[in-house]
C-alpha cells in the first residue's frame, strides 16, 4: 500500500517585525506604540536640561565672557544625552535615559571651575578621566557587583526614596520662574507650603488635576498628555511665555568639542591634589547615584532578579561610563542616568526602544530649542509626582516589623529627598544596615562587600565632617 506523502503545513508569518524582535517585545510583555509613548514621556520629562544643563555651565565655560557659549553648551548637552541613552537602549535594552547630570553640573561650575580656579579644560579633564575609570570599573564587573550587593530591602526603600525626591522636586521650584510653587523655602521652618494664589503654582494643581483624571482613567500616555495640556493651557493664559519660535538652526560646538584633551596640558604639581580630591568626588557621587538609580527604578520596572542581580547590569553601566567619557569630549560635565526615567516606565515602558525614543527627540531638539525651552517647569512637575506615587508601592515590600529592615530602609527613603542626594540616602541606609544586623546578633548575615561598602560611605562621612574632602 502505497504510503501518501505527508505536507508539512507552512508556518504563520512572522508577526513581529526587526524592531521587535531585537527589543524582545513579546518577552518584555511591551509594544511599539507602548514603547513610543514611554519613551516620549521621559523626553518631555527631563527637557529642561536642555535649558537648565547650559545656563548652568555657561558660568564657567565661556571664552571672553560668560553666556558666549550657551548655544553650544545646548548642543553638547543634547547630543551626549542623545548618544548615551540610544547607547542605553540598544546594549541593555532599558528604557532608561541619561543626560548630563543635575547637581554635578553646578558642582562643576560653581565649586570646581569658579571656586577652586580650576580652568574648564582641565575640569573637563578630570570628567574624562572619570569616564575611562568607570569603563574599567565595569569591565571589571565592580559596579554591577555593588549593585548585586545591596540588599533587596534597600533596593526597595531607594525605589520609594526616589519616587519622594522626584516628586518634591516637581512640587518645589520658583513660580516666578515657572516651578511649581506649592513647596517653597522658608527660613523659619526650613520649607513651607506656597503661595497658591500664585499663577504658576495654580496651573501646576490643575496639572495635576487632569493628570490624575488621565491615569485614573487609564488613558495611554496620560503623563504625556498631561504635561501638553498644562504648557499649552500656560501658553494661552499668559502664566508661561509662549515659545519665541519652533525651530532654530544649532551652532555646532567647536569651541567645545575636544577642549577635555586640551585640559590634560595643564595638570601640574600645584593642582594635582585639588584635581585628585575632585575626581574622587565626581566618581563617589556618580557612582552611587547611577547605583540608586538603576536599582530603584529597576525594581519598579521588574528588572531586579530574585537574587538582587540586575539584569543586563554591566551594559546599563557601560552606557552610562560611555556617556559620560564622550559628553566630557563634547564639552559637558558628568553624564548619569536620570530619575525621569521612572516616567516612561509608569507609561509601560520596558525595553530600549523606549530609550531609542528618546535619543531621537533630543536629536531632534537641537532643532527646535525654542520650543522645547518654552515648556515650564509647572507643566512637568504633576508628572513627578504622579510617578512618586507610583514608585512608592515598592514599600510594601519592605518588612517593617524587622528594625534591620524598617530603620535602614527608612533612614534611606527619609535622607533621599532631604539631602536632595540618592548617594546619601543609600549611604545611609548602607552604614545602618549591618550595624542593626550585628546588634540583633546576626552580623554573620552580612557579606564582606556590604561591610566594605558601609566602612567607605563612613570614612567619607568622617573626611566630609573634617574638611577634608
Amino acid at each position: 500500500m502505497n504510503q501518501s506523502t505527508r505536507v508539512e503545513p507552512t508556518p504563520p508569518p512572522q508577526k513581529d517585525g526587526a524592531i521587535a524582535r531585537y527589543f524582545r517585545f513579546q518577552e518584555l510583555g511591551t509594544n511599539f506604540r507602548t514603547e513610543v509613548i514611554a519613551g516620549t514621556t521621559t523626553f518631555f520629562t527631563m527637557a529642561y536640561i536642555l535649558v537648565v544643563n547650559p545656563g548652568i555651565l555657561s558660568a564657567a565655560i565661556f571664552l571672553n565672557e560668560s553666556g558666549d557659549l550657551l548655544g553650544e553648551l545646548v548642543i553638547a548637552t543634547a547630543i551626549s544625552a542623545a548618544i548615551a541613552t540610544a547607547i542605553m537602549g540598544l546594549l541593555a535594552n532599558y528604557p532608561f535615559a541619561l543626560a548630563p547630570g543635575m547637581g554635578l553640573n553646578a558642582f562643576f561650575a560653581f565649586s570646581v571651575v569658579i571656586g577652586l580656579g580650576i580652568d574648564w579644560r582641565l575640569a573637563l579633564a578630570t570628567i574624562f578621566i572619570e569616564g575611562i575609570i568607570f569603563i574599567l570599573l565595569t569591565l571589571s564587573n565592580f559596579r554591577a557587583a555593588i549593585i548585586t550587593a545591596i540588599p533587596t530591602c534597600l533596593k526597595r526603600a531607594t525605589a520609594v526614596g526616589i519616587g519622594l525626591f522626584i516628586a518634591y522636586i516637581g512640587l518645589s521650584g520658583d513660580p516666578a520662574v515657572g516651578g511649581a510653587g506649592i513647596i517653597v523655602a522658608n527660613p523659619d521652618t526650613t520649607t513651607s507650603l506656597g503661595d497658591l494664589g500664585q499663577p504658576a503654582t495654580l496651573m501646576a494643581l490643575f496639572g495635576m488635576l487632569i493628570t490624575t483624571a488621565f491615569i485614573a482613567r487609564r488613558i495611554k500616555g496620560g503623563l504625556l498628555w498631561g504635561i501638553l495640556a498644562t504648557a499649552v493651557l500656560g501658553w494661552i493664559l499668559d502664566i508661561a511665555e509662549r515659545p519665541q519660535g519652533v525651530v532654530a538652526w544649532p551652532a555646532f560646538p567647536s569651541d567645545l568639542v575636544g577642549q577635555a584633551f586640551v585640559g590634560f596640558s595643564s595638570i601640574n604639581t600645584t593642582n594635582i591634589w585639588n584635581l585628585l580630591a575632585v575626581l574622587f568626588v565626581f566618581l563617589f557621587v556618580d557612582l552611587f547615584d547611577t547605583i540608586g538609580t538603576l536599582s530603584g527604578v529597576g525594581i519598579q520596572s521588574g528588572m531586579i532578579a530574585e537574587n538582587g542581580e540586575l539584569l543586563r547590569a554591566n551594559q546599563a553601566l557601560m552606557a552610562d561610563a560611555v556617556g559620560t567619557t564622550l559628553g566630557a569630549v563634547l564639552g559637558t560635565s558628568t553624564v548619569t542616568t536620570y530619575i525621569e526615567s521612572a516616567s516612561g516606565v509608569s507609561e509601560g515602558g520596558r525595553s530600549g526602544f523606549a530609550s531609542i525614543i528618546t535619543a531621537a527627540l533630543f536629536v531632534l531638539a537641537i532643532f527646535f530649542i525654542p520650543l522645547i525651552s518654552a515648556i515650564p517647569g509647572f507643566a512637568t512637575a504633576p508628572t513627578l509626582v504622579i510617578v512618586g506615587v507610583l514608585m512608592a508601592g515598592s514599600v510594601t515590600g519592605i518588612n517593617w516589623s524587622d528594625p534591620a529592615e524598617s530603620i535602614p530602609c527608612f533612614l534611606t527613603i527619609l535622607i533621599m529627598p532631604l539631602s536632595f542626594s540618592i548617594a546619601e540616602g543609600l549611604a545611609v541606609g548602607f552604614i545602618t544596615y549591618p550595624l542593626v544586623k550585628a546588634f540583633q546578633g546576626k552580623a554573620h548575615e552580612i557579606s564582606l562587600t556590604v561591610w566594605i561598602l558601609a566602612a567607605i560611605f563612613l570614612l567619607r562621612f568622617i573626611l566630609l565632617a573634617a574638611g577634608v574632602i
